[in-house]
């Protein structure tokens, strides 16, 4: 839990760092041009993988299905999409690769083991419906 706080102060202040960077080596103007295309374009992905994952979700749970990886990919979605929409480079690169499916197996891998952690330590329990 440390960790997320020290992130919750590293992360905006390296965004702020690269983007007034940015702003020095290409011009404010075109610095906001980028930021502002990246969480447009962003924005247009997030919603269109968001709406996909919910019609896969809802059509496993029609189908009897247990939502498991599509439920997960559901989250990366979410996730990614409020990383896009915040404005920095960082953000916006994280964002983007768990929008797209490719890159978003990537992470998947760190989530698991992160779950089967927490179910180690009783921390997560499963429930099996009958």
């Amino acid at each position: 839990m440390k960790w997320i706080i020290g992130l919750i102060i590293v992360i905006p202040a390296i965004e702020l760092y690269i983007l007034l960077l940015s702003g020095r080596t290409i011009g404010a103007g075109y610095t906001l041009l980028l930021i502002l295309a990246s969480g447009i374009i962003g924005a247009y992905f997030a919603k269109r993988q968001g709406m996909r994952a919910f019609r896969e979700v809802s059509d496993n749970i029609k189908n009897g299905q247990a939502p498991g990886e599509v439920a997960i990919n559901g989250i990366f979605i979410f996730i990614g999409s409020i990383l896009v929409i915040l404005p920095g480079f960082i953000s916006d690169f994280l964002g983007f690769m768990l929008l797209f499916s490719p890159t978003r197996n990537l992470f998947k891998p760190l989530l698991y083991r992160w779950i089967r952690k927490k179910m180690k330590n009783g921390q997560v329990i499963v429930m099996k419906s009958s």
